[in-house]
C-alpha cells in the first residue's frame, strides 16, 4: 500500500514489533539476563532455542573481550568445526589478537614464537599490512603508548568479537545484524539522500520531527510536501514501513 509521506505521523506501529526489535538487539549481543527480564515484563513468548543459542555464544564473546583468544578460538571451533577455516579474515583477526595480546603481557619470545608457527600462511596478500602492524609492535617498549596503541584498545577487542559472533550467527542460519541495527542503516540512507536530492538541509535527529526541514542558511524552509516530490527517488516513501520490514 502506498502512503503519502505526509501521513507518516498517522502509521500505526505495533508494539509487539517494537519488542521484537529489542529482543533482537538483547539476544544479538548475547544479553541473557536482560533478554530474560525483558520476556517476562512484556509477557513476550519465551523461545528455548533463544537460550541456548545466547549459552554458546556468550563464553566465546566474552574470552576475546577478556583477551582471552585461544579459548575462544578453542569454544568456536566446537561449536562449528568449519568455521573459522571457512572465515579466514575472522580467524586471521583472531589470531592476531592473540598475538597482540603476548605483546602486552611482555612475552615477545612467545609472540614471535607464535607469529612464526600460526601466521605465516598470512604473509602475503591482504592481511600483510595489518600483520606488519602487528608484529610493529616489538619495536616499543610501551607499545600502548605507540602510535599502534589502538591494537591494544578495548574497541580492537570488541570488533574482533563483534564480527565472531556475526559469523557464528550466519553459521547457524540467523540475521548477522539485528532489526535494530537495519532500521538504523534504513534511516541513515534516505537521510543522505536526502542531503544528496535536496541540497544542505537541516534534518532532525527524529524523523518524527520532520515537518519543515529549515536550510542550514536559515533563508528558506523546504515543506514536506515538496519533500515527497522526490519520493520515488529517495524511497522517502518506504521510511514508513522500515520499522516495520525490520522485524519481517
Amino acid at each position: 500500500m502506498d502512503v503519502d509521506p505526509r501521513d507518516y505521523e498517522h502509521v500505526k506501529i505495533n508494539d509487539n514489533d517494537v519488542r521484537k526489535i529489542v529482543l533482537s538487539y538483547l539476544v544479538h549481543n548475547c544479553f541473557k539476563e536482560t533478554a530474560e527480564t525483558f520476556i517476562s515484563c512484556t509477557g513476550m513468548k519465551r523461545s528455548v532455542d533463544c537460550s541456548v543459542d545466547i549459552d554458546k555464544r556468550k563464553p566465546i564473546y566474552k574470552h576475546v573481550m577478556e583477551g582471552n583468544v585461544l579459548k575462544a578460538i578453542e569454544l568456536t571451533n566446537q561449536l562449528a568445526a568449519d568455521l573459522l577455516q571457512s572465515n579466514k579474515d575472522v580467524y586471521f583477526d583472531l589470531l592476531t589478537l592473540h598475538f597482540v595480546e603476548l605483546v602486552r603481557s611482555k612475552d615477545c619470545t612467545g609472540a614471535l614464537e607464535f607469529a612464526q608457527k600460526e601466521l605465516r600462511p598470512f604473509t602475503s596478500g591482504k592481511h600483510l599490512e595489518r600483520l606488519q602492524d602487528c608484529m610493529a609492535l616489538l619495536a616499543y617498549e610501551d607499545p600502548e603508548t605507540s602510535p599502534l596503541f589502538s591494537l591494544l584498545s578495548m574497541d580492537h577487542r570488541q570488533s574482533i568479537a563483534d564480527a565472531l559472533n556475526r559469523a557464528v550467527l550466519v553459521h547457524a542460519n540467523l540475521p548477522s545484524y539485528t532489526s535494530m541495527e537495519r532500521l538504523i542503516q534504513h534511516i541513515t540512507v534516505v537521510r543522505q539522500r536526502l542531503h544528496q536530492e535536496l541540497g544542505k538541509v537541516w534534518l532532525f535527529k527524529q524523523v518524527s520531527d520532520m515537518f519543515y526541514l529549515p536550510l542550514l542558511d536559515g533563508s528558506l524552509q523546504v515543506k514536506l510536501e515538496e519533500v515527497s516530490q522526490h519520493s520515488s527517488n529517495l524511497g522517502f516513501r518506504t521510511l514508513q514501513y522500515q520499522l516495520k520490514q525490520s522485524v519481517l
